[in-house]
């Protein structure tokens, strides 16, 4: 690799329609970050947004420095954008997250999340100077009316909820950002080592702001687990999962996979936070989703 610094993506390795490996990758992300919206919100009961950003970096590069695949050397050039990565995928993020979620509920937060594939699909027309398929742009404007859908039943709860649907919808955009510089990464040095060294950044970037955060913070049991299972299998595990999808498919049909996160943080703050959602929300994660399997058809 060059030892200048750049910033790029690339295509990923396979341009078929999503076979079993990619669904299976898609359903575990689903899931996994699908459920990280109720668990920010439980963790916020008893901690501050910046204790919970910095442990969920902390606990996720904890976990992956027990893989000896994760402690493999990446050489010094890439360097530069994987510190990018620690910051634009995870430090900045990961803050914004818990910010906005003192103001809108876990299950809106997770349906604006949706706007993350079109965010990737528009960086990836730019930095590879070619536009997506004609069946993936379809798929992406559904999507994108199926977000607007979702959004505008919250527009008139006040100027907080519109700030927090602000820092969402501003969290997507480094989300879309991260996607398309990861797949260079993950395809030259694997997920793994890759995601470990942007998470040891992003713990460093974001201990200030935990330290600052500490006197509103109390120690709770419930606050602790969940911002445990946040670390460990929502920034560790699940950022490896995306790194390796998007290695394999390439961003922009990668981002199909925060397609299907709303369903489950929907069904969650629903069922355990007593959460309520406008019908046309629901009608919007319709088209949202069916935007989504466009978007996941075979490369021309």
């Amino acid at each position: 690799m060059s030892s200048r610094f750049t910033i790029g993506t690339a295509d990923g390795t396979r341009r078929e329609s999503f076979g079993p490996v990619e669904w299976g990758l898609v359903a575990f992300l689903a899931l996994t970050w699908g459920a990280s919206f109720l668990f920010i919100d439980v963790a916020l009961d008893s901690l501050s947004p910046g204790v919970i950003t910095w442990l969920r970096a902390a606990l996720g590069a904890a976990a992956l420095a027990l893989i000896p695949s994760a402690r493999r050397p990446i050489d010094r050039e890439s360097w530069p954008q994987v510190g990018l990565l620690g910051f634009t995928w995870i430090a900045i993020p990961f803050t914004l997250f818990p910010i906005a979620q003192q103001w809108i509920d876990s299950s809106l937060a997770g349906i604006l999340n949706a706007a993350m594939p079109l965010f990737a699909a528009l960086i990836a027309a730019l930095m590879l100077k070619r536009l997506p398929g004609a069946i993936h742009v379809v798929g992406l404007i559904l999507g994108f009316i199926g977000v607007i859908l979702v959004t505008l039943p919250s527009w008139g709860e006040g100027d907080n909820a519109a700030l927090g649907i602000i820092l969402v919808l501003l969290a997507t955009v480094f989300y879309g950002f991260s996607a398309n510089i990861a797949v260079p990464l993950q395809q030259a040095h694997g997920a793994l080592p890759v995601v470990l060294r942007a998470q040891a950044v992003a713990a460093v970037a974001t201990l200030p702001y935990a330290v600052f955060g500490l006197s509103d913070s109390s120690v709770e049991p419930a606050g602790l687990a969940a911002v445990f299972v946040l670390g460990v299998f929502g920034t560790g595990v699940a950022l490896v999962v995306m790194a390796s999808l998007v290695g394999r498919v390439g961003a922009t049909r990668g981002g199909v996979a925060i397609y299907f996160i709303p369903v489950v943080a929907v069904i969650l703050g629903v069922a355990f936070r007593d959460e309520s959602i406008a019908a046309l929300a629901v009608f919007g994660m319709v088209v949202v989703l069916a935007g989504a399997y466009l978007a996941s058809r075979k490369e021309g």
